[in-house]
């Protein structure tokens, strides 16, 4: 059955589509400018040429007129792509701007680009500026849907890429201009013309306004950062230059020290230098296929993990800080259920506590060609203590079929060591739009590792299979059904997995109530359960059902109230810190949560969270 299965499931994806796609617009030109200076000023003449954007309200009257005058206009050169803004405002000292850190943009008004550069209804890049002309950038993945099963974030904010906004504030408002190179861009050029969508905004932050074009409609959390919701817009002939960016580094360091001879009756002088030199290489050998690397690897300057406090007896995930994985990552991303995946960068050049395994080198090539996603990925790493050199390889397809808003896809890995050791790992994924805003998402993924015993991967339990139905709307019904079904050998050498050796099924369905009117944007009632089992006796280990509130009022406070009844079936002894041992047994437990949050753009903001009941043996 196993030579079968991966084949079942293809078969299964390729006679599910039952849709039909949409007539969607003409794609709106973009004007052509030639004499903008790059200042803050929105002052041109070129710029009085083109006709503002018409925008409507998200937040908080969805469609209803601007209460502040803004203008929004688009326009390129054969380098730049440009936004421009005017946002005139009645209170000008109302006008906020928090922060001078990039990428800290809450509580500030702002303007916020998104581009979905390659048309693909999935993917993106969000630029953003301040009044104080703060940079904000971040990749959009998986059109910005948070799932259920295969849980991820679909939006990568540690990505950063080449480009400037200036802002200026005078008596009647503030204004700003973005100025993004097409060489930072990733697009293709079909007959001479590069189509790409396109969703803009204004945030007036004191009174939690939010102004879009296209008139998205709030139909989902972010939904105005929703590729598939995006304007398509039409550039014709443009051609970036090829790019070259080098990032050397040079690290030396000096030790001197004294330590006693044998005879103890003097000090000798010992020294011990230190030189290292690296760097890494990003090259754009087209508009469309990027060539990332890396020498002698360094990566002080990544930022550090948040800390976190683990409470459950399974790992926590980290997610990639590192800029050389950063670009277009969501190629290489293929969950396999909660939060394992069957790719996980940071295997390469970390071992499990987080220290750093000196790396030889590597390359990393991102690209796309017509409907077609590939990437691939080499790195060689040194020997470290009792850890051998090793190398990473990894290879990822993905190809759009059906319609603009699905794909099949498929991923390889190897982990190979100089001791000879092997782990080997494949998966076959897809993503289908099966009618209007009901998705059909299925991950197949198998192991081999040279170190399990003879047979042991001749079966389905070194496999891991994980489907999720859903409904990607937030208004009237919704559900979302999922199963993962892991076998205990799965043990993917280049993936990350938080658990394994079970059977999970999970089912949720919903009401939400969207109102024109009213206290509440909306506000959603949704009944859950979800369980994991053992393979062999199909005991139940873990459970939770529930019923929960939440909503969203007018001025973009929101909360909840949760009730949860969990049960562990703990089969070993779970170690929850220093001294704090829960043993072996059958634990069942309620909760109650309750939250309210006020909008994150007010300038004194409360959280309040209540989060009572039994916890194992004890109480919470």
């Amino acid at each position: 059955m196993m030579k079968w299965y991966p084949y079942i499931i293809l078969s299964f994806l390729c006679g599910t589509h039952v849709s039909v796609s949409a007539q969607s617009e003409p794609p709106m030109p973009i004007a052509h400018i030639q004499n903008v200076q790059l200042d803050g000023k929105v002052d041109e003449p070129d710029w009085d040429a083109i006709a503002p954007l018409p925008l409507v309200q998200y937040e908080p009257m969805a469609g209803a007129p601007p209460t502040e005058r803004t203008e929004i206009r688009l326009a390129y050169d054969d380098k730049y792509f440009y936004v421009s803004m005017r946002a005139f405002d009645n209170d000008p000292n109302g006008i906020r701007a928090t922060s001078l850190y990039r990428d800290q943009i809450a509580g500030s008004d702002h303007l916020e680009v998104l581009l979905d550069t390659y048309n693909d209804n999935q993917t993106g890049y969000i630029f953003t500026t301040t009044p104080t002309g703060i940079r904000n950038d971040a990749e959009v993945a998986n059109d910005a849907i948070v799932s259920t099963v295969l849980q991820g974030r679909p939006f990568n904010r540690d990505f950063n890429t080449f480009w400037d906004a200036e802002s200026t504030v005078d008596e009647l408002g503030w204004y700003a201009e973005i100025r993004i190179p097409f060489t930072s861009l990733r697009f293709q050029e079909i007959q001479g013309e590069v189509t790409m969508g396109i969703t803009v905004q204004r945030k007036v932050a004191r009174k939690n306004e939010r102004l879009v074009f296209p008139a998205v409609p709030p139909i989902t959390n972010w939904a105005f950062l929703r590729p598939s919701l995006a304007k398509k817009i039409v550039f014709t002939g443009i051609s970036p230059n090829k790019t070259l960016y080098v990032t050397p580094y040079v690290l030396g360091g000096l030790v001197r020290n004294f330590m006693l001879n044998e005879a103890s009756n003097n000090y000798d002088e010992h020294t011990d230098s230190q030189l290292d030199i690296g760097g890494d290489i990003k090259f754009s050998i087209t508009n469309n296929l990027t060539a990332d690397f890396t020498i002698n690897t360094d990566f002080a300057q990544a930022e550090a993990d948040d800390q976190l406090v683990n409470l459950t007896r399974f790992s926590l995930f980290f997610p990639e800080k590192r800029q050389f994985f950063q670009e277009r990552s969501a190629v290489f991303d293929f969950r396999t259920g909660g939060i394992s995946r069957l790719f996980f960068s940071r295997r390469i050049g970390l071992t499990n506590g987080g220290d750093q395994v000196p790396i030889y080198g590597g390359v990393r090539l991102i690209g796309r060609s017509k409907d077609w996603d590939f990437g691939l990925l080499d790195m060689q790493t040194q020997s470290l203590d009792t850890i051998p050199s090793e190398n990473f390889g990894v290879l990822r397809v993905r190809k759009r079929v059906f319609n603009e808003n699905s794909f099949l896809g498929a991923m390889f890995t190897s982990r190979l060591d100089a001791n000879g050791n092997a782990n080997i790992a494949y998966g076959l994924d897809g993503l289908v739009q099966v009618f209007g805003d009901d998705y059909l998402t299925v991950q197949w993924a198998q192991t081999f590792d040279s170190q399990q015993a003879e047979g042991a991967s001749d079966n389905l339990k070194n496999s891991r299979l994980a489907v999720e139905l859903t409904r990607r709307r937030r208004q009237g019904l919704g559900y979302t059904l999922g199963t993962i079904l892991s076998g205990e050998n799965y043990n993917p050498g280049v993936g990350f997995v938080d658990r394994s050796n079970f059977k999970f099924g999970t089912a949720a369905i919903s009401q939400t109530w969207l109102n024109q009117q009213g206290p509440f944007i909306w506000h959603t009632l949704q009944a859950f359960g979800n369980a994991y089992l053992d393979n062999v006796e199909h005991n139940v280990l873990s459970s939770e059902y529930g019923l929960e509130w939440t909503f969203s009022r007018r001025n973009q406070d929101n909360g909840g109230i949760k009730l949860t009844k969990v049960f562990e079936n703990l089969t070993a002894d779970f170690s929850l810190a220093q001294g704090v041992m829960i043993p072996i047994g059958q634990y069942h437990f309620y909760r109650m949560n309750a939250r309210y949050s006020q909008a994150i753009d007010r300038t004194l903001r409360t959280v309040i969270e209540l989060e009572t009941g039994s916890f194992y043996d004890g109480w919470l």
